[in-house]
């Protein structure tokens, strides 16, 4: 249960006074629909009212603060709304006039009463030469001057709320903030001289200068570590749940391992076989192995994702290996199929196609335990599929994955399934420890023997003729291409248009040699285009993102990317390594639009420098931040209010080890400190984890 001090947070926005129904909407899109989502929603900016110059010396754009005597109103013509309200006011110095559109003229004449002295404050602008006013922030008599604020936090807004009506929210929703106990180590809280929780979310939200906005203001990198502190304790909790949930070791004698070992054509990297050896002590040690194996595109992981699933065979029990796609599950399929025949081992494939009397056999045959590996989609952990001793599951590219389905596939092994989960997407140490903090990480930083390099080059789209030309002179000489088409934010139905506009310009040119491949097709459709790009039948693949995972056609050398300058590093890397599959030259070219700004420029200039997804991913985090590091936002990745991971990134690595600490000494959370964290978790909505606590 939510502790009571906490209910005035989790009520309804609509308990602060001034928001009915109509704005609840408005509030729910800004910042959420909770009175918490607002003490979370920080200001982002300031205005400084306390520059008071005389009438003579204001400057056009500034913000000012004047002290004037009201001289004379000019309403506008009667029925005449164009023209403004105008009202005329001077110091001694000179005189302005202040501006008003569409106004009441009783409101102006009340607020302005004339040859009384008044306080006003906003931008100056000048018209025809003259300073001017138009709708003044702030109209005070001077013995309320108190009520003009010196210094006032700007806040992001959304369409239909002004700024008044976002500063007075957040005012009222911090009148509801409590004082909590303590959750921060004392002797940390010190060393950075931190103000307690009630005093930094005020603080946050009352900047007197633009230091105070900054990430590491004392107020603000308390928050941002609160934050941090309860994403890193959940995780530590579902760990040591799963942890202490009894496993089954599993342990292999090597015999068919060395069977696929013998017909490889290339021995195992020595990455490849540390991580080998890694999985090798999960499996053999009586807790679940979960395992994150990360691996640069084409460093081998299918390999020792399938030795950890033959250790599985090797002891009597049976494995299971899921892909993201139905595309990627056949390759998966069609790849490990000679190895497993070389091995002796029976492997099947399920995926949703398979349907009626075949699917009905493929279940029947894994319940019996005649089939040794079982590849396939998501359609793998329905209800109907039962595996007669499931002891390793390998979750291929998985980043879309939450803790919660991982916790989930754990579950489908009777005695405990061992995970193994493999990404080629390189994440750099902060988000792995953000978004899969409950694993144990090996990473494959070598590529394979034979691996040729991938020459990547910018070319500017006025020489498309001349790309045209290049894929032209590929494809005579056997080459197959793949043709990128622009990435549209959030919008596959325009980045269907320009695929296929682009798809029917080189249609033109290279006839029935072109197929297209999008996101909108069936998922039988692209699979024939894809088949046809394997056999060669088509030599030309336009395509959208879909191609960025996975797919490994070893003929293809050439990958053309159309506005290469919207793609985030991650994913331009991830679609280069489509090609320099097999042992062929193969060539990248980016093409951008128009002059490059300065952060598509280091991006693009990255991408040409390496081809270590590590330091790729490392530099996107720095340019872009942790929002858009995986493209479109992956759910696996936590969302973060407060913390910057890029600004932040010291914090993270304190609060991973503060997290571990805090469940060495009080796993149950049941000591003061233990207390008041149960508040942080309940605080960032991270109740899932508080019923992982036996006395929670």
């Amino acid at each position: 249960m939510r502790p009571e001090i906490l209910f005035p947070l989790f009520a309804p926005v609509t308990r602060l006074p001034g928001i009915g129904p109509r704005l609840e909407k408005l509030y729910e899109r800004l910042a959420g629909p909770h009175v918490v989502d607002l003490l979370w929603h920080l200001p982002t900016g300031i205005i400084d009212r306390r520059f008071r110059p005389p009438v003579s010396e204001v400057k056009d754009g500034e913000i000012a603060t004047l002290a004037v005597t009201v001289e004379l109103h000019v309403p506008p013509p009667p029925r005449n709304n164009r023209v403004p309200y105008r009202v005329w006011v001077s110091d001694g110095t000179g005189e302005m006039s202040l501006v008003f559109f569409r106004a009441r003229a009783d409101y102006i004449q009340k607020m302005l009463p004339e040859a009384q002295k008044r306080l006003i404050s906003g931008k100056v602008d000048f018209y025809q030469g003259q300073p001017q006013m138009t709708h003044p922030d702030h109209i005070v008599a001077p013995e309320n001057e108190k009520d003009m604020p010196l210094i006032e936090a700007v806040y992001p807004l959304t369409q239909g709320l002004t700024q008044k009506q976002v500063q007075k929210a957040a005012a009222n929703a911090l009148a509801k903030a409590p004082v909590l106990a303590e959750w921060l180590d004392p002797a940390w809280k010190a060393k950075n001289a931190w103000p307690d929780w009630q005093e930094a979310i005020k603080a946050a939200h009352a900047p007197e200068s633009e230091a105070d906005l900054a990430p590491e203001a004392p107020a603000r990198a308390r928050l941002a570590y609160d934050e941090l502190l309860s994403n890193q304790l959940a995780l530590a909790l579902v760990r040591l749940r799963m942890r202490a949930r009894a496993g089954r070791p599993v342990k292999g004698d090597g015999r068919l391992r060395a069977k696929v070992e013998k017909v490889l054509p290339f021995a195992l990297t020595g990455a490849q076989k540390n991580a080998i050896a890694e999985i090798d002590a999960d499996l053999a040690s009586n807790r679940r192995m979960l395992r994150l194996l990360q691996g640069d595109v084409g460093s081998g992981k299918t390999l020792v994702g399938l030795m950890a699933m033959l250790s599985a065979i090797e002891s009597g029990a049976q494995a299971a290996l899921m892909a993201p796609t139905e595309i990627l599950a056949r390759q998966h399929a069609a790849g490990l199929a000679p190895l497993c025949e070389a091995a002796g081992v029976t492997l099947a494939l399920l995926t949703g196609r398979e349907k009626g009397k075949s699917r009905e056999a493929v279940l029947s045959r894994l319940q019996s335990g005649e089939i040794d590996i079982l590849v396939g989609t998501h359609a793998l952990f329905q209800e109907d599929v039962h595996f007669k001793d499931l002891a390793v599951a390998v979750v291929d590219e998985q980043h879309r994955f939450g803790v919660h389905q991982r916790m989930q596939l754990q579950s489908k092994g009777g005695a405990g399934t061992n995970v193994l989960v493999m990404t080629a997407t390189p994440i750099p140490r902060t988000l792995t420890l953000t978004a899969y903090g409950d694993m144990d990480v090996s990473r494959l930083t070598e590529k394979p023997p034979g691996r040729q390099p991938i020459d990547t080059r910018l070319v500017s789209a006025e020489r498309l003729h001349e790309v045209v030309e290049a894929v032209r002179r590929a494809m005579q000489s056997g080459a197959r291409v793949y043709w990128v088409c622009r990435l549209v934010e959030e919008s596959d139905v325009l980045d269907v248009a320009a695929a296929e506009e682009r798809y029917g310009a080189l249609s033109h040119t290279f006839g029935d040699k072109v197929g297209i491949v999008h996101g909108r097709m069936r998922a039988a459709e692209k699979d024939a285009v894809m088949a046809k790009f394997q056999s060669g039948e088509i030599s030309l693949l336009v395509a959208t993102t879909v191609i960025e995972v996975g797919v490994d056609v070893p003929e293809a050398t050439v990958m053309v990317i159309e506005h290469a300058e919207r793609f985030g590093l991650a994913q331009l890397h991830q679609l280069r390594g489509r090609v320099g599959r097999g042992s062929g030259k193969s060539t990248c070219l980016l093409l951008y639009h128009g002059t490059l700004g300065e952060t598509a420029k280091a991006r693009l200039k990255i991408m040409r420098d390496t081809e270590d997804g590590f330091i790729i991913a490392e530099e996107d985090l720095r340019l872009r931040g942790a929002g858009e590091l995986l493209g479109t936002r992956q759910s696996g990745m936590p969302e973060f209010r407060l913390a910057d991971i890029t600004a932040h990134r010291e914090l993270l690595s304190v609060a991973y080890d503060d997290a571990r600490l805090i469940m060495e000494t009080d796993p149950e959370l049941e000591g003061a400190r233990g207390e008041a964290l149960r508040t942080l978790l309940y605080l960032f909505e991270r109740d899932e984890a508080i019923r992982y606590l036996r006395s929670g």
